[in-house]
């Protein structure tokens, strides 16, 4: 039987709704052009990408376990904020209206960036000393 922890579900809404809500509030700066690099987006998800770094190396190497943190920050707060299917459509509009050199460096730079931006959070919390 499946059986939910309702106090972790609320987590991940309550996450999800605030990384949604700064998403949207940050999607409002820009109107998204086919022909323009979709900055909006791509900043989101590149903070996204580093906060997920971040919130899961520190969670899972320096503080203690917890059943709401990983729900509330990870799965909500970094899902919320990100988004990849909009990246997609981005790049299918920029593919339909010719834009093919901008979709390629779109996509590359967002995959690269986003990995980019983990692997350097990770290194940051990795780095911080310990305080006792």
């Amino acid at each position: 039987m499946l059986r939910f922890d309702g106090r972790e579900l609320a987590a991940v809404f309550v996450g999800g709704a605030l990384g949604t809500l700064a998403r949207a509030g940050f999607e409002e700066l820009a109107a998204a052009d086919p022909g323009r690099w979709p900055w909006p987006t791509f900043t989101v998800n590149i903070v996204g990408a580093f906060l997920l770094g971040y919130v899961t190396t520190r969670l899972l190497e320096r503080l203690p376990v917890s059943s709401y943190r990983r729900p509330l920050l990870g799965t909500g707060l970094c899902g919320g904020l990100t988004t990849f299917s909009t990246m997609q459509v981005e790049t299918v509009r920029m593919l339909e209206h010719g834009h093919l050199g901008l979709a390629a460096g779109y996509t590359v730079a967002s995959l690269a960036a986003g990995l980019a931006a983990v692997v350097v959070a990770t290194a940051l919390v990795r780095r911080a000393r310990l305080r006792r």
